[in-house]
């Protein structure tokens, strides 16, 4: 085993601090934070590792990863295959990221065909305009896990004038293979180009079995990438960078004789997976997990196109390694096989099998992508889609039984919504470089329009999606384990309020007291630390108006955080004006729940000790 490199020392050191003071109890800021700062906002919190099968930070707490995937304008030309027009974008992005959109971590897209135009020779300018727009991030109090992305293999393999583009690779690696002229023949949809079009599926196959070396040439180039930004971040914000996702949505192109994912999987995806874990330990990384994607097609939710798969035969992964998939309802999608619009409990199944495989491979989760598209012929259904895939990302139990089964929850998944781009609707993209075809509707590529942001005509960043669905109630940081968590956040279907989880009569003052509000409820078995449990609170749960109920205590407004305040809320790293309510709770693996609601008016205090006492009572039949 190599020794760690410089960089990685440096790290340890910090976090052995951050450590040493959060044992000792001493509100102290860590070094390099405002005099201000909480002695539990250090380094050592935005550090990520996986232990149990679920992330945890620096001061061992279970985190929950939830953001946006920064962005499709990647896959596009106009900005030279960088996220943002420029770092002020980029900042402009992250802080609405955090304040609008409540997310605590993005999935942070990068091109190959811009970081290697020529073979062999990484783009430094590329690596450095890339590692400012990261930065923006990391300063906003952000997570980031680089992912170099592709689709359809590399736009290169498109003509001026097919329906259809890619993103990916470079022009050189396509010359080198000297495919045939693309061409999807009848393709309602980008997708299908993914296994009906020749010049995509010979490419891909070519990657995994290293033709020309491209493979070798990718690595080689990731490598340098991981090493650059290791060396150009500080210590502090290399903390805060959680991993890396090596290769987005693989598929094998075309399977070998007698192959199918499952064996391909084993076979030719996780040796690659392998190879990319050692470039990331010769990088530096050696201390964060890849983040890594079974088959594309392992848990569709078509069964014409579902295939076995989901690292099967990969046993224990273990903490350098994350499972990492994507979701979307092609039903939904399709306009065909599902019609109407998502209900309670829609995808507790599908979520709950992304919940198993994690288990059954010994780490963590995260769903990396998914969503429903905003315009089109089903947009109508993205209000209900969208939800029922935060309420499976909160719990695998619909709403209809979760009061009756809230120990089923599962944990609750890690996630990064496609997609957050402030640039929707305002793209000047020249389609596969021809000037006659101009995009720039939605996200100015294939079609799609997925983003929940835009900038409007004064440059503001505004949502595109109902606020009280993307600025959700979580759990970001559990000081113990989470037992069970759910939200009802009330978001709406046009003008219809969609609630899947209400109160139960046998609960009447709780009823009273949540009303026609948000709620979450959060049960949890402290680990005897003195770091917090937090949540994020969204912007419509103004302090003064947030009320919690807990074995904790009961507050209306609560008041900032002190040391000895159990129930407080403060500021949430990054100044961007976002807060969380911070529950320290005494004693190890001691059961603690709590309530957290904007639906009551200065409620009286016999109600708060009446629902209480009914909550009280129910926790303890369901620890």
């Amino acid at each position: 085993m190599s020794m760690p490199n410089s960089r990685e020392r440096v790290v340890a050191i910090l976090v052995l601090l951050v450590s040493l003071l959060t044992q000792a109890g001493t509100p102290t800021a860590s070094a390099g934070q405002p005099a201000d700062a909480l002695w539990f906002d250090g380094p050592a919190a935005a550090v990520l590792t996986v232990e149990g099968g679920r992330f945890t930070d620096g001061l061992g707490r279970e985190v929950v990863l939830r953001g946006y995937n920064v962005s499709g304008e990647t896959k596009l030309a106009e900005n030279d295959g960088l996220p943002f027009a420029s770092a002020a974008d980029a900042r402009t992005s992250a802080a609405a990221l955090r304040s609008l959109g409540g997310g605590n971590t993005v999935r942070f897209l990068l091109s190959w065909a811009s970081a290697e135009p020529v073979r062999g020779q990484v783009d430094r300018a590329y690596l450095a305009a890339a590692t400012e727009q990261i930065r923006a991030f990391l300063d906003a109090g952000v997570r980031v896990f680089p992912d170099f992305h592709q689709d359809l293999y590399s736009r290169y393999l498109f003509h001026e004038g097919s329906w259809y583009t890619g993103d990916g690779a470079p022009g050189w690696a396509v010359e080198a293979g000297g495919y045939p002229r693309e061409s999807c023949g009848v393709c309602l949809f980008w997708g299908q180009n993914i296994q009906q079009n020749t010049a995509v599926t010979r490419a891909t196959y070519d990657f995994w079995h290293n033709a020309h070396g491209v493979q070798d040439a990718f690595l080689a180039t990731a490598q340098t990438t991981m090493a650059y930004l290791a060396e150009h971040l500080t210590p502090a914000q290399f903390a805060g960078v959680a991993g890396f996702d090596p290769y987005n949505e693989p598929y094998a192109g075309t399977y070998d004789s007698g192959q199918n994912n499952r064996s391909w999987e084993r076979d030719v995806l996780w040796p690659f997976y392998e190879k990319f874990r050692a470039r990331m330990d010769a990088a530096g990384w050696r201390a964060k997990p890849a983040f890594v994607e079974p088959g594309l097609f392992w848990n569709a939710n078509l069964s014409f196109q579902r295939q076995e798969g989901g690292f099967l035969d990969a046993g224990t992964l273990g903490p350098r390694y994350v499972f990492n998939t994507h979701f979307y309802d092609q039903k939904a999608i399709s306009g065909i096989f599902m019609w109407g619009k998502a209900g309670d409990g829609q995808y507790t199944g599908d979520f709950g099998t992304v919940r198993d495989r994690a288990a059954a491979t010994g780490t963590a989760a995260v769903v990396s992508e998914f969503g429903h598209p905003l315009s089109g012929s089903t947009s109508d259904k993205a209000p209900t889609v969208d939800k029922a895939m935060y309420q499976a990302l909160d719990s695998r139990v619909p709403g209809a039984r979760w009061w009756s089964d809230p120990t089923g929850s599962g944990p609750v998944l890690s996630s990064t919504q496609w997609q957050w781009d402030i640039y929707s609707g305002r793209h000047h993209e020249l389609m596969n470089g021809n000037p006659d075809k101009v995009r720039t509707e939605g996200d100015a590529w294939n079609d799609e329009d997925f983003s929940g942001v835009r900038l409007d005509d004064s440059g503001r960043a505004v949502l595109r999606q109902d606020a009280r669905l993307l600025d959700r109630l979580y759990p970001s940081a559990t000081a113990g384990r989470t037992v069970a968590f759910t939200y009802e956040d009330r978001s709406r279907d046009g003008s219809t309020t969609l609630t899947w989880n209400p109160v139960p009569a046998g609960l009447p003052h709780v009823a009273r007291l949540v009303g026609s509000g948000q709620y979450g409820l959060l049960l949890w078995r402290s680990d005897g630390g003195s770091a917090p449990t937090e949540l994020h609170l969204p912007a419509s749960f103004a302090t003064a108006a947030t009320t919690v109920v807990s074995d904790l205590g009961t507050v209306h407004g609560p008041p900032p955080y002190t040391r000895d305040t159990p129930i407080a809320v403060t500021p949430e790293p990054g100044g961007t004006g976002s807060r969380r309510l911070l529950l320290t709770a005494p004693g190890a693996d001691a059961p603690h729940f709590a309530l957290v609601t904007n639906g009551a008016t200065a409620p009286d205090p016999q109600l708060l000790d009446a629902a209480r006492t009914e909550l009280t009572a129910w926790a303890a039949a369901h620890r």
